[in-house]
């Protein structure tokens, strides 16, 4: 019940964007539960995406392709690391993501996908022994799931993340993420 209270302000703010003329264009919604496995952190991550597709197969081969989407995403992290630094931290994220999927979405397809985005978190650090460096992150993951239902409009898939700052400024601990990823296509 707590994490839906403090959650709900990242729904409102989905909400309202959703609401908006530009948000027409939405392709799909997303939501992500993580678990930190990096030492010296103990971090649930929760998330809500919004998702435009490109459109466009930049290579084909078979019942296959390589397109992808852009992906933006408002997150909530519930700090519990021994030696925190603060209970909670906020994270606005937008990543270009690339999936290889099929062109037929029948039954289970299955897709693979990549992606390198940016993040700016609302605290430089979740611990004593696991500092950031600065507010401004890269975010990289790798990920596998299945599309399913009427026309695929059903996602559920898994994502390995690793956000850091690429030693844009010290200290650059970076934090990686387990998570579990469930999406709506329009």
């Amino acid at each position: 019940m707590i994490i839906v209270n403090k959650f709900s302000s990242v729904i409102a703010a989905l909400a309202l964007l959703s609401a908006s003329p530009a948000a027409l264009a939405i392709d799909g919604i997303s939501f992500e539960v993580g678990d930190s496995d990096s030492s010296n952190s103990s971090v649930n991550a929760y998330r809500v995406g919004a998702q435009w597709d490109w459109n466009k197969k930049l290579i084909e081969a078979g019942n296959w392709h390589l397109g992808g989407f852009w992906e933006a995403n408002l997150g909530y992290w519930d700090n519990r690391s021994n030696g925190r630094t603060a209970n909670e931290l906020f994270d606005i994220g937008f990543t270009p993501v690339f999936r290889l999927q099929q062109n037929s979405i029948t039954g289970l397809s299955p897709y693979a996908e990549l992606g390198v985005g940016i993040h700016f978190l609302s605290r430089t650090s979740v611990s004593t022994q696991r500092q950031f460096g600065s507010s401004f992150q890269f975010g990289d993951h790798i990920g596998a799931g299945l599309r399913f239902g009427d026309r695929g409009r059903y996602d559920i898939g898994y994502r390995y993340q690793h956000l850091s700052n690429l030693g844009i400024k010290q200290p650059n601990q970076g934090i990686n993420f387990h998570q579990l990823r469930l999406q709506y296509h329009f």
